[in-house]
């Protein structure tokens, strides 16, 4: 938090520019204002060659001073504001971060706004805006053809390699690419594939051009060691075990051809034979701890979408109950939110020509289905959803993938309820994993039953536990119910008799019967108000600081 406040405090000592703009935006502030915004500053800082822009809430730039903002307050409204901005601009572009920071006991704002990507104008509802001094209009002509005339970045992999020869390809790695060739383009006969000459076939694959290899035939089909001659860039997997401890237990660096040390790399993992789910219930088959699919095409997505000019390996790390995958480079769909919902093919690729020779290899799709796929994967195992992190300020996208069950509530839930839809059970996963959840996502899950209680405590909803025969665990998170406790209550002060007993003492007799979603202060909290209940109700009563039965006489 503190870099966010020292970029603060920077941005203020300047005057307002084309890609700063400060509002006071003290209580509230239009959302098509803010759309606005985003699109003029997003195009100021591509057509100045900038990474982003900001757009401060909460301060007074005229008078320098801080005012605080209540605009979207809370993680979830956050959360909520970035998405609907997706479905208004441009490629589903967001914000790329938003940072509450206290400053001088105030919260103040802090918008991230990415540039428009090269050759694209950034568009809020159609409209594309810029700057005019402190003036914001709709972008003007030449501005916009500025932008769209870019001259494209180039594609790293599709470079020529120097001294590069066919003598520096692997035969296996050109054999199995023409097996898998063969298979994605079934219209095209196989005989005809056979008579290709290898220059032919790395041609069509648009591996080589004018007898020349590029970077992505080196990185798929190269020899061991050939990929010196991409150096400085890393070509490189690390696959590393941990035990329980994090202790690193073993791990081997492996490189190209990526196309068939790829399943040595999968080879490494462990992954065992299931039989039987949470509980003791038996699967219908046994099954693997990790689908194949998924696993692989987390790895495919690493070596498809790393920036090899970071000189970063791509790192695999296996833990006890999930696989860790992580690659240098920006997140391409910008959040994980575009990449589930976007319907077609992905516009922009970073590696053009890498991904489009795996495609051809049978490696991945460009339809933008495989991360989608993965997500549902796990939902119709029952298993819990793959994390992302993506920082693009650090340029690192990384995901989990799990091989066991985190909650055996969630995991009963997915199994007795076939009408759920990925988004319920991305959603439920979040909750299962303790993570915060959009307002609106919760009050629908709390209005079908599917979860209950108050933000950010949510837990299944008895209705829910009672259809999946979940009463034994919904009975432990909730606690028993408050008669059958006040009853064990009394028991206890009987046993006691004039004695009594302390608070503590109470609750250690019935701790194991309290709420489990509940922590040791929380607990006795609560029975602190169960104790004042009975106290009410004329059951027991205080002598000190012991509680004791109250007997009928009294009562009467």
């Amino acid at each position: 938090m503190d870099q966010y406040i020292n970029i603060f405090n920077s941005l203020k000592r300047r005057p307002e520019s084309e890609v700063v703009e400060f509002k006071r935006a003290e209580n509230s502030f239009d959302f098509d204002d803010l759309g606005k915004y985003f699109s003029a500053l997003s195009n100021e800082a591509n057509l100045r060659g900038l990474e982003f822009a900001w757009l401060i809430f909460g301060y007074d730039e005229k008078k320098h001073t801080i005012v605080g903002t209540s605009f979207k307050d809370g993680e979830g409204a956050l959360n909520k504001l970035k998405h609907d901005f997706s479905q208004h601009t441009t490629d589903g572009q967001t914000f790329r971060e938003i940072v509450p920071i206290e400053v001088e006991g105030k919260r103040v704002l802090m918008f991230k706004i990415p540039a428009s990507p090269r050759n694209i104008v950034m568009k809020w509802k159609g409209i594309a805006y810029g700057r005019d001094g402190e003036s914001l209009k709709p972008l003007n002509q030449s501005k916009q053809d500025e932008i769209r005339h870019q001259t494209p970045e180039p594609d790293w992999s599709a470079e020529i390699v120097p001294n590069a020869t066919i003598d520096d390809l692997d035969e296996v790695a050109i054999a199995k690419a023409k097996m898998m060739f063969k298979k994605v383009h079934n219209r095209i006969p196989a005989e005809e594939v056979n008579k290709w000459s290898t220059e032919e076939f790395l041609s069509k694959c648009e591996l080589m051009v004018d007898g020349k290899l590029r970077r992505a035939a080196i990185i798929l089909l190269g020899k061991m060691f050939s990929d010196s001659k991409l150096r400085p860039a890393v070509t490189e997997v690390t696959w590393t075990l941990r035990d329980e401890k994090k202790d690193v237990v073993d791990y081997e660096h492996f490189s190209v051809p990526f196309i068939l040390t790829v399943d040595e790399i999968l080879a490494k993992i462990h992954n065992l034979t299931l039989r039987e789910m949470p509980g003791g219930t038996l699967f219908p088959d046994t099954m693997k701890q990790y689908d194949d699919y998924t696993i692989r095409e987390a790895l495919h997505n690493c070596i498809a979408h790393q920036d090899y000019t970071l000189q970063q390996r791509i790192n695999l790390v296996e833990n006890p109950g999930f696989l860790y995958y992580a690659n240098g480079g920006s997140f391409i769909p910008g959040t994980l939110e575009n990449a589930l919902e976007t319907q077609g093919p992905q516009r922009f690729f970073r590696n053009t020509c890498l991904c489009r020779a795996m495609v051809h290899f049978n490696m991945i799709d460009t339809v933008s289905r495989g991360i989608k796929k993965m997500f549902t994967n796990q939902m119709e195992r029952r298993f819990p959803m793959p994390d992302y992190e993506i920082d693009n300020e650090k340029k690192e996208v990384a995901v989990r993938i799990y091989g066991n069950t985190i909650n055996e509530r969630y995991t009963k839930l997915l199994k007795e309820n076939s009408n759920l839809t990925l988004h319920d059970c991305i959603s439920l996963d979040a909750i299962q994993k303790g993570h915060r959840i959009d307002a609106e996502i919760a009050q629908d899950l709390l209005k079908r039953g599917l979860i209950e209680g108050e933000a950010p405590n949510y837990t299944i909803s008895l209705g829910v536990a009672k259809a999946s025969k979940q009463l034994p665990v919904y009975t432990k998170v909730k606690g028993l119910e408050k008669a059958k406790m006040k009853q064990m209550v009394i028991q206890l002060l009987e046993n006691a008799g004039k004695e009594g007993a302390r608070r503590e003492t109470i609750y250690e007799y019935i701790k194991d019967v309290l709420p489990s979603n509940k922590n040791t202060e929380q607990q006795l909290r609560f029975l602190g108000r169960l104790l004042i209940e009975m106290n009410d109700e004329n059951s027991i009563h205080r002598v000190g600081l012991k509680w004791i039965v109250t007997n009928s006489s009294d009562r009467n």
